[in-house]
């Protein structure tokens, strides 16, 4: 993992030491903040057999703020338990357009236990943006106990 790794993991940890309802928007704010190529960011939260738009940062808003699971990327990714990464939108048809500007996307499945309670989305206009550092990494936030817990408290509160 190279250095801008490295350093958004312990901005990351230290936004995880603080105890405020603000935890999961500082994380989306620093993963915006510190990757160009990070141009969409939401974190969704599963409930009732849908994916709920909570904390964001972009651009614009999207118009998915609720997606059914197993429909589109979001859905699939929830569906199988599994990180979808998707260097060309455009040719993958389970697809959802949020933006035109979009040409790839990650989703990282987020656990408590065995199920699945969110998910990072991330969008970005330039293909082939995301490679294996971007999935270990958002893989290794998405299994940080501190996160899942912010997930949780989240889902409490709302």
């Amino acid at each position: 993992m190279n250095n801008l790794y490295k350093d958004a993991e312990q901005k990351f940890l230290n936004i995880l030491k603080s105890k405020n309802l603000s935890i999961l928007q500082d994380v989306v704010d620093l993963l915006y903040l510190l990757f160009d190529k990070y141009n969409w960011i939401g974190i969704y939260i599963v409930k009732d057999n849908n994916l709920i738009l909570g904390p964001w940062k972009g651009i614009q808003a999207t118009e998915h703020i609720k997606i059914p699971i197993g429909k589109g990327i979001c859905g699939s990714a929830v569906k199988t338990g599994k990180t979808e990464l998707i260097n060309n939108v455009n040719n993958d048809n389970r697809y959802l357009a949020c933006f035109t500007s979009t040409k790839s996307e990650i989703v990282v499945p987020i656990r408590r236990n065995d199920n699945i309670i969110g998910e990072i989305d991330i969008d970005s206009d330039k293909k082939d943006s995301f490679d294996h550092n971007d999935k270990e990494f958002l893989e290794e936030i998405a299994t940080n106990l501190k996160f899942i817990d912010a997930i949780s408290n989240y889902i409490s509160y709302k």
